[in-house]
């Protein structure tokens, strides 16, 4: 630890006494100097044990010392030392009175002691604490690097926060948490996720304090080389570090980083893997890619998987989908490695990609919670997901996912399941301007047909369809006899040139009425 006033008086060789502030002696001291200036205020910076012979004081002066001492606390001067026997043969009351009344430490310096032995002895101390700060900080990178290299990145963690005696926690690209020491800073670490996601728009290196409150000081190091934040490291502390916490902290933002690197080193070769292990699924040969994944993606291949491609979504299609698709495979690699789930991503080109994650597991659920109920326009990426599949109907699969892609961006939403087609309408999926355009057009002539009040053929078949060409339920409901009905129905198929006898005909018809926007308006 630095020195202190009470180290000071401690010293042996020094011979200081302590005339007031007895109960501020624990204050550390961050140089001695000598000034004789009635007012040397300007010239300190705080911290300082302030040494006068009183040659230019009026020391004797009770309102001028009161002033006086007023404005050295005030400076951050942690204490005077007085030299006695030099102008003075002891520290006239009026100063001791005005140094009590402030509770302002005043040491009273022997004539046999030099300043010069003072600054001496403050100096050694400094750099005696310095050097026990740089030792622990090598020690504590020694620590640290075993960590790494023996147990990973969270080793590394945990032996941070026990070196800055407080907490640390380490977040991935997305912000999520990864690991957190001890285990209750895991919901204070979470709090800090926006935080984190923040630092992505700084230029690395960046950090920046969090939080600066009377109990807990929070420090966020960003990781990762070049443009791309990889990480984050939150360091907790009761005050801010000091220099071997500082070496402490940059030891472990030197570790991660390279840890991260390394991660993308080999995520990059998994990922040429994992592509491998899909063209064989995809091509029908579940046995050769179950071989050549072996225990990397080996337990997912034995258990029921979703297959999910996501590509980006609008103005993010525009500029090129690479960044939010890269963002979202790290996402849901963290969601599947906090739960140790295998997981595996495969950008199939720069705009899309492809996942294969277990049925019901994090990865799954992750997408279903962030992207289910989100819109196209409120999101950077659109998902389809297949229906759960294994192996051998991987292809299948990925015809699903390629399906239900296709329907989310024509509902203008952000993900769809390929389970809920099934259990929905085909109609939403007809609602395009090709179909609609389609539909008003075998229509026109009917719709036409009614404007002149020449009769009501478009309710007409409208009502003939829904009742399965029951004549007389359908004249029912329009309320007309059912020679009038057949009238018309006859009238429609003259108008169209097709026949209502034709069951793709009625279907055609039945899907365009659905469909249709509705007779232009007239000018």
């Amino acid at each position: 630890m630095p020195p202190t006033l009470a180290s000071l008086v401690q010293h042996s060789a020094l011979k200081l006494t302590v005339r007031a502030g007895e109960d501020r002696l624990e204050t550390p001291v961050r140089w001695a100097h000598v000034s004789e200036l009635a007012d040397p205020v300007p010239y300190m910076e705080g911290g300082e044990l302030l040494l006068v012979t009183a040659m230019t004081l009026d020391a004797e002066d009770r309102e001028a010392m009161r002033r006086y001492v007023r404005r050295l606390a005030g400076a951050g001067v942690v204490g005077l030392g007085f030299a006695v026997g030099v102008y003075y043969q002891d520290i006239p009351e009026a100063l001791v009175d005005a140094a009590r009344e402030a509770d302002f430490p005043l040491l009273a310096v022997p004539r046999r002691t030099p300043f010069l032995a003072i600054s001496k002895a403050v100096s050694a101390a400094i750099a005696a604490d310095q050097y026990r700060s740089v030792t622990a900080g090598f020690e504590a990178q020694r620590e640290l690097t075993r960590a790494a290299l023996a147990d990973g990145p969270a080793a590394v963690v945990a032996r941070l926060a026990a070196h800055v005696h407080g907490w640390a926690a380490l977040y991935d690209a997305s912000g999520a948490v990864v690991a957190a020491s001890p285990e209750w800073a895991g919901r204070r670490a979470a709090r800090l996720t926006p935080d984190v996601q923040r630092l992505r728009e700084r230029s690395l290196p960046a950090s920046s304090v969090v939080a600066d409150t009377g109990d807990d000081r929070v420090e966020l190091q960003a990781l990762g080389t070049g443009r791309q934040l990889r990480g984050a490291l939150a360091v907790g502390t009761g005050t801010a570090p000091g220099t071997a916490e500082r070496y402490a902290v940059h030891s472990a933002v030197a570790l991660l980083t390279l840890a991260t690197a390394r991660s993308r080193s080999l995520q990059r070769a998994e990922q040429r893997l994992g592509a491998a292990v899909l063209r064989m699924l995809l091509s029908g040969q579940p046995d050769h890619a179950r071989a050549v994944a072996g225990d990397l993606y080996g337990t997912l291949l034995d258990m029921p998987f979703r297959l999910l491609i996501a590509e980006p979504a609008g103005e993010e299609a525009d500029r090129g989908g690479a960044q939010p698709l890269q963002e979202l495979a790290e996402s849901l690699e963290s969601a599947a490695a906090r739960a140790g789930e295998p997981v595996l991503t495969v950008p199939e080109t720069e705009d899309r990609l492809v996942v294969l994650a277990a049925d019901g597991g994090a990865v799954v659920t992750a997408c279903a919670a962030v992207y289910g109920a989100k819109e196209t326009e409120d999101a950077e990426v659109v998902l389809g997901l297949s229906a759960p599949t294994g192996p051998i109907a991987a292809a299948g699969a990925y015809k699903q996912s390629e399906q239900a892609l296709s329907v989310a961006r024509r509902r203008g939403l952000a993900l769809v399941e390929h389970e809920e087609l099934a259990a929905g309408s085909i109609l939403p999926l007809l609602a395009d301007d090709a179909v609609r355009a389609f539909a008003d057009g075998m229509l026109r002539a009917l719709y036409e047909h009614d404007a002149t009040g020449r009769g009501d053929l478009v309710a007409s078949l409208r009502a003939w369809l829904s009742r399965h060409g029951q004549w007389d339920a359908a004249a029912a409901e329009l309320g007309v006899h059912r020679h009038t009905l057949r009238y018309r129905m006859r009238r429609v198929e003259e108008i169209l040139g097709r026949s209502l006898d034709d069951p793709d005909v009625r279907m055609e018809l039945w899907l365009a009425l659905k469909t249709s926007a509705g007779p232009a308006p007239r000018a």
